[in-house]
């Protein structure tokens, strides 16, 4: 007995061993290549690409087309993953590999048209322009990798389908982008939830522009429950986009340059600090390109050729999110004979019907009816599968600047990786439409820059976007865009340095800007460090400033609050915390107890004064965005011990 109980633990442990053995010879059979040759096809001479010490790779061609397909293959092989996933978040294609619980998030990316509008913007290109060879060089590179390259284990274990990447995928992509930077989804049905149930009173602390009523002075037509739970579900989905499809979003960032004047050598400083949430792998790709007259290190994202980020040895710049109000929600009102039919413009107007199917793994398909007025489409119906409108109904159309203009972004980053001049730069940000962007740009000339990219709509005089438009009134119609000379910008400013850090930007022309800026407290710090004419700014010193962790916000939370709390505050515990914060310098480091009272704070307060009148859908709205920073301060003033 004991010999077969020996035997077979042998036998067990053997087949222990060559499992281990064969996972691990599995899972390594799928790493990267980092040396040895290889062979692409339509390669026209040898490439080489040399990795660092953090696995950034630095790629060397003798023409940019090899420079662009190496680096698609690259790239591939560390993020193919990514690639797909991104792909089809962007096309609302995830459920048909993570099954049902992503139908939501298909249905709402499904109904933003990114891939209709994506299929247009490749229709619009000139096949042979040298932004489009770059990308098309890229592609071909990533999907030789992906037809020769080992299967990534996630296919394997999902069953994925290895399709070709393509143009279209690309700009699906950069729609994707596009839809991260806008607040509107979650802000605005929040936003005109307080200001039609609850007053005024409320809408103030959120330090916007009180205007009730807007240019015509109307409301917006008058939701019903049902309405503001369609909304609600949307803004919901709309937050819960990266926990779903573990893609990070794209929030917030900070960005300075300084002049030569104000540096330890006598040449510009450029910083940049994207605030990108956390995700594995990395949203960036890093990459050094060099071939004949070009060379850039870079950060890349998913599917694209050309850096969002980079410098060289000349020029470089970052960029910050500009967070204009570049998207518009708009109540249509339901011809009460014709449910299939909206006011626009002065007469009844069809809506435009189109159907399409979302494959679920382990799951029926799905099929989704998605409609479009001509103010664009009808995003409250995202998650309603009876689209039967009554005379009372009030569907909200989405008007959005990245499907209303040409955007030609492709271009224009592709002009930004090689401008070395002032001009250039200038002109490579006027090609970005949507989202908007802050463009900081710096150079060994001794010039610095700042532009504003952005497509601004032009609206009627006296509306206000943050609030949800009226479609059967002039309030929602857009005459146009204004030019690129009237965003906000400036060049070589007389002060030395130029701050970019989300807040709303001065507007140099006068023009209007509404937007969905973040508090001020970080842009004023910079500049007060910035301003300082007796620092002298070289690497040492603006690493140190851009790690900072201390804020100034803190203060105007607390500050008007400290009397009654010092009243009310018995005890011992709870006293030695408040000290904690009286004497608190707003440093976030990382054994300071006081920043993770001060967040728990913000939020209970922000909880206390809005959360039963909002109710929770619409709360949850409200914390998962910036909009919860700004009324901190002002909830602060509002409250009574």
């Amino acid at each position: 007995m004991r010999l077969t109980l020996k035997i077979l633990a042998s036998v067990l442990g053997a087949l222990l061993l060559l499992t281990c053995i064969g996972a691990f010879w599995y899972f390594m059979s799928r790493q990267p290549q980092r040396d040895g040759e290889l062979a692409l096809a339509q390669l026209k001479a040898e490439v080489s690409v040399r990795y660092d010490e953090r696995g950034v790779p630095h790629i060397k061609a003798s023409n940019q087309d090899d420079l662009y397909r190496a680096l698609g293959y690259v790239h591939a092989q560390d993020r193919l993953f990514q690639m797909e996933i991104m792909r089809r978040l962007a096309n609302g294609e995830l459920a048909e590999i993570l099954g049902p619980d992503l139908v939501k998030t298909d249905r709402l990316f499904r109904t933003l048209r990114l891939r209709e509008q994506a299929a247009k913007m490749v229709a619009a290109m000139d096949p042979q322009s040298p932004a489009v060879l770059a990308q098309s060089a890229y592609l071909d590179g990533v999907n030789q990798f992906l037809a020769r390259g080992p299967t990534p284990t996630e296919f394997s274990l999902l069953g994925i389908p290895k399709r070709p990447f393509t143009l279209q995928d690309s700009m699906a992509i950069s729609g994707y982008l596009a839809y991260s930077f806008a607040s509107a989804f979650k802000t605005e049905p929040v936003l005109t939830f307080v200001r039609d149930r609850l007053g005024d009173d409320y809408l103030r602390i959120f330090e916007l522009e009180w205007n009730p009523l807007g240019v015509l002075q109307k409301a917006s037509a008058a939701a019903r429950q049902p309405d503001w739970d369609a909304l609600g579900q949307l803004a919901q989905v709309s937050s819960e986009v990266q926990q779903r499809s573990g893609v990070a979003l794209l929030e917030g960032s900070n960005g300075w340059a300084v002049s030569g004047a104000r540096t330890s050598s006598g040449l510009p400083m450029l910083v940049g600090d994207p605030h990108i949430g956390f995700s594995v792998p990395s949203v960036w790709f890093e990459a050094h390109l060099s071939a004949p007259g070009f060379e850039l290190y870079g950060h890349f994202q998913a599917l694209l050729a050309t850096a969002m980020l980079g410098h060289n040895t000349q020029f470089g710049w970052t960029l910050t999110m500009f967070q204009n109000d570049d998207l518009d929600l708009i109540a249509e009102k339901v011809n009460p004979q014709n449910p299939n039919q909206v006011w626009y413009q002065g007469q009844w107007t069809n809506l435009i019907s189109s159907q399409e199917t979302i494959k679920v793994k382990g799951g029926k398909p799905v099929q989704l009816t998605l409609q479009r007025s001509l103010h664009g489409p009808i995003i409250s119906s995202a998650f309603q599968d009876n689209l039967k409108y009554t005379a009372d109904s009030v569907p909200v159309a989405m008007w959005w600047a990245f499907l209303e203009t040409k955007n030609p972004v492709l271009e224009a980053f592709y002009e930004l990786n090689r401008a070395d001049t002032l001009a250039k730069a200038r002109q490579a940000a006027s090609k970005i439409h949507a989202p908007g962007l802050n463009v900081v740009w710096a150079s060994t000339s001794g010039d610095i820059g700042w532009w504003a990219a952005a497509s601004l709509p032009i609206r009627p005089v006296g509306v206000q976007p943050h609030f949800i438009l009226n479609g059967d009134s002039d309030e929602a119609n857009k005459t146009g865009f204004y030019r690129f000379s009237d965003n906000p910008q400036e060049e070589n400013p007389s002060r030395g340095y130029i701050v970019s850090a989300n807040h709303q930007p001065n507007s140099t022309s006068g023009l209007p800007v509404p937007g969905y800026y973040n508090p001020y407290d970080r842009a004023q710090a910079l500049q007060d460090r910035l301003g300082n004419d007796a620092i002298q700014w070289n690497a040492l010193n603006s690493q140190s400033l851009q790690l900072s962790t201390q804020t100034g916000y803190f203060w105007r939370v607390l500050e008007p609050l400290m009397p009654a709390l010092s009243d009310v505050v018995r005890d011992p515990l709870e006293r030695s915390v408040f000290d904690s914060l009286v004497q608190w310098d707003g440093q976030y480091s990382l054994l300071n107890i006081p920043p993770t009272v001060f967040t728990q704070f913000v939020y209970e307060l922000t909880k206390a004064t809005l959360a039963d009148e909002l109710g929770s859908v619409q709360f949850k709205n409200l914390a998962a965005d910036a909009c919860l920073e700004r009324c901190g301060a002002r909830s602060a003033g509002t409250l009574s011990f």
